[in-house]
């Protein structure tokens, strides 16, 4: 892995701004910047970006955090393939090369087969370009299909040769191991003789990128003059660590900023419908390769935008490939528009024959509103009252999973007017499925709160000496912490290294001084008490164990922190909606803070002794005739009302100011 003192380089070259700038237009805010989120479907500036802080943070989804967040999010990458997208935007050298024995210990396989699948689209690619055979063979076979030189670049299109072990004698030539070939799918093991064999050898190569640039997997196709009696002209990488189909989309990374730009995907079947389509001109298409639809692959497409063209040949299995996952679209808020090319077409073939302008202008008039799709090919010549009955159903039926009210009874009352149907009884029928799939969520929740509690372990009480069980103040699961802890963690971030005890004397005569974190997790370890959420944990225990280094800034350690999820958490919690210049800010007054890490924590106190109460009173109202086990019970629940009037006389006398 990339050590601290390299993240710290690359962090500390980082310009935030500068790198939301990219994805995000910005404008300035005070002393902030602020843009329209690329999260969700932000209508009014709401995503702010700090200089001063270095993050960001959407205060509408709430996501957000440093530059290394940002880019995880946004490109969908991992915290080590954003570090290195920073150094390489920053200039800040990071190698990367097949491993040695010492460095692949340290380095995840995942990082080695990134690497590895990198090498082996560059040796397709110039196999393509400067092998005689792959000259002869695979770029005659480009050619063939009307593929420009600039589009195989674009694509970096290769070519495998025949003999079965050239990529692997190749790979092991230039020091890669042979179990990441295998574990990346470019080769495969033959057990009869444990041999490594090519997986894609004599086919034309189509490298799939993920949505970062990455080289995650790779598609082969047979060549024309192989292809006669072949059932599988194509054959894929199998999943693995790095590629998962149903995650990834052929051209997302070539697409992307057309997407964005248009506010409009094209959704095709095949590698060669993206290319033809990129070559005419339309650059907004990706492809699923004939699967269907993951909610995965919806999400990745949603974050660029909401509106899908499907755009299939226009026989029956286009049409069956059309109405795939169409339901799955419409309930993640996808608009959904259905275009069916002339029968004897498939997206290539019709590309070669338009120019851009006219497939535009075929698309704008020929495409149809998903449901009147659905509508006119599920009642088409269908006269049987029953089975034009299930028909209307089934088109209820995907109306009801659109989230927007509004649509679902725009495109309601539409089809009652096309469909001779009363709207009442549309409508009745929706809200049965609506509430249908309500009740099937609910009865899930049910099942996994269930389930949880079961695993939930007992909590003894924190504040000893009961002989009940306390629960914590989020009923003792981790799915989310109380609102006050989350308040006394902030602080930790903002103030974790800030002396607010000085001097105290200790038991042996002598003096100390306490941190802001210090003096949190002396005060809860007297009645041993934690924090509900791990979290929250592990950064108290982070800022204790470095509270007494001098250089030591919880904010920037914590906001740095090499765990995304702590990192995020910290910048989420550190940032402010507004936040004053240097020349308005008002300095704290002192002894302020003392007071509000004080009262934190008794409140945190308070919350926990609350659930204690309630807890008793539950187990009160229950209890059976066991006279010994509800005197034991009285007794705990005085003792507990008494420890609430303390803390609350305490919170009382000691207000925030």
């Amino acid at each position: 892995m990339i050590d601290r003192a390299t993240v710290d380089r690359i962090m500390d070259a980082t310009n935030i701004v500068e790198v939301v700038s990219d994805f995000v237009n910005l404008r300035k805010a005070g002393v902030n910047y602020k843009g329209l989120c690329p999260f969700h479907d932000d209508k009014t500036p709401s995503f702010m970006v700090s200089p001063a802080k270095q993050i960001c943070k959407c205060f509408a989804c709430g996501k957000g955090g440093t530059a290394i967040n940002f880019l995880m999010e946004h490109e969908q990458i991992t915290y080590v393939e954003a570090l290195r997208w920073l150094a390489r935007k920053y200039n800040i050298e990071i190698e990367e090369r097949e491993l040695t024995d010492e460095e692949r210990r340290q380095q995840s396989e995942r990082e080695s087969m990134y690497i590895v699948s990198e090498w082996a689209k560059d040796w397709f690619h110039h196999i393509l370009k400067e092998d005689p055979d792959g000259i002869a063979i695979g770029k005659q076979y480009f050619r063939s299909r009307g593929i420009r030189d600039d589009i195989i670049e674009k694509f970096q299109l290769g070519f495998a040769p025949n003999k079965r072990t050239a990529l692997s004698e190749a790979a092991r030539e230039k020091g890669y191991q042979p179990e990441f070939l295998v574990k990346t799918g470019l080769c495969y093991l033959r057990e009869a003789n444990n041999q490594i064999i090519d997986r894609f050898s004599g086919r034309a190569i189509f490298p799939w990128l993920n949505v970062s640039g990455k080289v995650v997997a790779f598609g082969g196709r047979v060549l024309d003059a192989r292809t006669k009696g072949v059932q599988q002209k194509y054959v894929n990488s199998p999943d693995s660590d790095i590629y998962h189909k149903e995650r990834e989309l052929y051209g997302i990374f070539q697409a992307k900023r057309a997407i964005a730009k248009e506010d409009c995907v094209y959704m095709v079947e095949g590698y060669t419908d993206v290319i033809a389509m990129h070559q005419c001109g339309l650059e907004n298409v990706v492809a699923n390769s004939g699967t269907a639809l993951s909610v995965y692959q919806i999400r990745l497409l949603h974050r660029f935008t909401q509106n899908i063209v499907l755009l299939y040949d226009g026989d029956e299995a286009g049409i069956h490939a059309a109405m795939r996952g169409t339901d799955m679209l419409l309930q993640e808020g996808m608009n959904i528009k259905v275009l069916v090319l002339p029968d004897g077409d498939d997206p290539d073939s019709f590309s070669r024959k338009h120019t851009a302008e006219e497939f535009k202008t075929y698309i704008l008039e020929h495409q149809k509103d998903f449901i009147q799709f659905k509508t006119d090919l599920m009642l088409q010549g269908v006269t049987d009252p029953v089975k034009r009955s299930e028909a209307i159903s089934n088109i209820v039926k995907s109306v009801s999973v659109i989230p927007d009210p509004i649509k679902r009874d725009t495109y309601l009352h539409d089809c009652a007017v096309r469909l001779g149907v009363n709207e009442r009884t549309l409508i009745n029928t929706m809200n049965n499925f609506i509430r249908a799939n309500r009740e099937e969520k609910r009865r899930e929740e049910r099942e996994e709160r269930r389930v949880e509690r079961e695993e939930a372990p007992s909590i003894p009480s924190p504040f000893g000496g009961g002989q009940g069980e306390a629960p914590t103040p989020n009923g003792g699961r981790l799915e989310g912490a109380s609102p006050v802890e989350t308040l006394i963690i902030r602080e930790v971030i903002r103030h974790g290294e800030e002396v607010v005890f000085d001097n105290l004397e200790t038991e042996d005569g002598g003096t100390t001084s306490l941190t802001v974190a210090q003096y949190i997790d002396y005060d809860l370890s007297q009645d041993g008490i934690q924090l509900s959420d791990e979290r929250y944990r592990r950064i108290l225990a982070e800022a204790v164990e470095h509270s007494n280094e001098r250089d030591f800034k919880a904010e920037t350690y914590f906001v740095r922190h090499p765990d995304p999820q702590i990192s995020q958490l910290a910048a989420d919690l550190a940032m402010s909606r507004y936040q004053l210049s240097a020349s308005m800010s008002v300095p704290q007054r002192e002894g302020s803070l003392v007071r509000q890490i004080t009262h934190l924590v008794l409140d945190y106190r308070m919350s926990i002794v609350e659930q204690q109460l309630k807890h008793l009173q539950n187990q009160l109202r229950n209890a059976t005739r066991d006279m010994e086990h509800i005197k034991s019970l009285m007794t705990q629940l005085k003792q507990t009302q008494e420890l609430r009037n303390t803390l609350a006389r305490k919170l009382g006398n000691d207000v925030i100011i």
